[in-house]
């Protein structure tokens, strides 16, 4: 366990935009709100307060999960290839440390470590710009964002969002690696290639486009996930200015482990 602690650790020394792009990203949202010429006595005071805590977590936590993914990616596809590029490699199969120690750390970093430092950086961003925010607007406003069932909601929904992830993706971050660790140059362009080249010849022999379906759904969380139905008793309607608005009774009830795992088993 020691010698893993280390490994992640030298990720951490050697990747410093782990923790510096969500840095810069919640700095830039901080100011955002700061300086940001947008109308926040706009809304309507009759609309639910949770309704509007929990539309503002969810917006700040999607800007943050979408600039992890990019990331995670990119990292996936230049750890192993960088090693060999300045040569650390050599230094690192000196020491008693195995290769799969050192492509588990990573795949952890990846899926797991990564994901808890965008959620760290992404709560505490949340509750600066609460904060900001309940200053600037109007007491409705200030008020909504300080629910604190929401905000625990928030916490389960970012671990949900972790371990599924985690599950979901493997297989495309085990095949990233694998990339990594072959391609010479060029790893973005090679691990486009072998995918494109399948759904190609597949298209061109079979008339079927099979690989395509299932590589796209891998590519997205299955909505299986949650329930993400508005027709079902895990949504609230509420009609504000003849407008119907559906939200989420909570985020608890949104969140649909029994269908992941039926799909994951599915696949």
């Amino acid at each position: 366990m020691n010698t893993y602690s280390w490994l992640i650790r030298r990720e951490f020394w050697e990747n410093r935009a782990i923790w510096l792009f969500p840095a810069v990203l919640g700095g830039f949202l901080l100011l955002a709100a700061l300086f940001s010429r947008i109308d926040l006595m706009s809304l309507p005071a009759h609309l639910p307060g949770q309704a509007v805590g929990q539309a503002f977590l969810g917006i700040v936590g999607a800007i943050f999960f979408a600039v992890m993914a990019i990331y995670s990616t990119w990292y996936l596809l230049d750890c192993l290839y960088a090693d060999r590029k300045d040569r650390s490699v050599l230094f690192w199969k000196s020491l008693p440390i195995s290769d799969a120690a050192t492509v588990l750390s990573k795949l952890a970093v990846a899926l797991v470590i990564i994901p808890l430092v965008y959620a760290a950086v992404a709560d505490v961003t949340t509750l600066l710009m609460a904060f900001i925010i309940s200053v600037r607007a109007s007491s409705f406003i200030g008020g909504a964002l300080w629910h604190a069932d929401t905000w625990l909601q928030l916490q389960g929904l970012w671990l949900y969002l972790i371990f599924i992830a985690a599950v979901w993706f493997l297989p495309v971050s085990a095949y990233l690696l694998v990339i990594s660790a072959w391609a010479k140059r060029a790893v973005m362009l090679w691990s486009l290639l072998p995918p494109l080249a399948l759904m190609l010849a597949e298209r061109l022999f079979l008339g079927t486009h099979m690989i395509a379906h299932v590589l796209v759904g891998r590519l997205v969380l299955p909505v299986e996930a949650f329930n993400a139905n508005p027709g079902n008793s895990a949504w609230v309607t509420t009609v504000v200015d003849h407008d119907t608005i559906r939200t989420p009774s909570s985020i608890w009830s949104f969140l649909n482990l029994g269908g992941f795992r039926s799909e994951e088993r599915r696949v």
